[in-house]
């Protein structure tokens, strides 16, 4: 063997496994597929940015690559804007242009949006070419189940009567997290891009949430909100329970968004660092490495299928918790009901 091999065994690259978790984790402006003799297949992603100074830019994220800069544009290494494109003022320091790029995430939340479009306009169109009496089977019938227990169990009795005012924005919540969660699981492309673990995602999930419980509130809610049934001097001269009711406001669709991107997140870290123990233990010897091979490899599997219940349990539970918070603001309904 020549010296040279020698030094490159002994000079290979080491594993950190932190920097290949948090790739996975981190939004990029392009999609890694593989890698095949050292040469990377990747999807690069279009760039759309505007610069105060030099206005609108468009190009191929490949032109920001092996921390490559282009027209003054180049992603961050570090700091406030890490992994994010920036540009230098006239001052020297780091600025963030208008960024409205296609990133990996963006691209994953199309392809999975077009696959429920694809998968619910297909069971529309199944119900429209058979008669009323027909029972769907097979995948038509799988979705049908789901609906129809997401519909009897979750919103018809954390609503009430008029459940079916909020059934289309609660049933669509619950399959876009639900689809999302699974594509997650997906190791190759299209899969494996981790929208449901990514705060922006599940921030904007929450505000539909908290938008559907505060407009659509009857004054009975806000009448509990800012004039609750407590003793005058909790409201009086210090509104105390009125400042708590208000938080309340808050902490809910707040706790919907951590709930699902701290599970989700941490789901796909786990999975990431015990894949990462087979390569970390490669110098531990032959049969340190074999062992932890094998239990990084068990574990992993056993994790994935965990995944896949997370994955139907956070996005159920994100569509009861919602639907919970949009009952709790028809008070009136949720005595009627109780009364019958």
């Amino acid at each position: 063997m020549s010296s040279s091999s020698v030094y490159a065994q002994d000079h290979k690259p080491e594993i950190n496994a932190v920097e290949i978790i948090f790739d996975h984790v981190q939004d990029r402006y392009w999609w890694h597929i593989t890698t095949i003799n050292d040469r990377h297949l990747s999807i690069y992603l279009p760039v759309i940015v505007y610069s105060s100074t030099t206005g609108w830019h468009v190009f191929s994220s490949s032109r920001l690559t092996h921390d490559a800069s282009y027209k003054g544009f180049y992603i961050a290494s570090e700091g406030n804007y890490a992994g994010k494109i920036v540009e230098r003022d006239v001052g020297g320091a780091e600025v963030r242009p208008l960024d409205i790029s296609l990133t990996k995430n963006a691209l994953a939340l199309i392809i999975n949006s077009i696959i429920m479009l694809v998968i619910f306009l297909s069971v529309a169109r199944w119900y429209k070419c058979h008669p009323k009496y027909a029972v769907p089977g097979g995948f038509v019938g799988a979705v049908e189940m789901f609906v129809m227990n997401i519909e009897d169990e979750v919103i018809r009795k954390s609503i009430g009567k008029d459940y079916a005012r909020y059934s289309p924005y609660l049933l669509t919540a619950f399959f876009f997290i639900f689809i999302n969660n699974l594509m997650g699981l997906i190791p190759i492309f299209p899969g494996g891009a981790n929208t449901t673990g990514n705060i922006a995602i599940t921030f904007t999930l929450a505000i539909c949430t908290m938008v559907a419980v505060n407009v659509f509130g009857n004054k009975a809610y806000w009448k509990d909100i800012f004039w609750p049934d407590v003793p005058m001097w909790m409201k009086v001269p210090i509104p105390l329970m009125p400042i708590i009711e208000l938080f309340g406001l808050i902490s809910k669709p707040f706790a919907l968004m951590i709930r699902l991107f701290a599970n989700i997140m941490a789901g796909h870290s786990i999975v990431i660092a015990l894949t990462c123990l087979v390569f970390i233990t490669a110098k531990m010897g032959a049969a340190m490495h074999a062992g932890m091979t094998v239990f990084s490899v068990l574990l992993s599997v056993f994790m994935n299928c965990l995944e896949l219940l997370v994955a139907y349990i956070q996005a159920y539970v994100f569509t009861m918790l919602s639907a919970v918070f949009i009952g709790l603001s028809r008070p009136e309904h949720q005595r009627e009901k109780v009364k019958k």
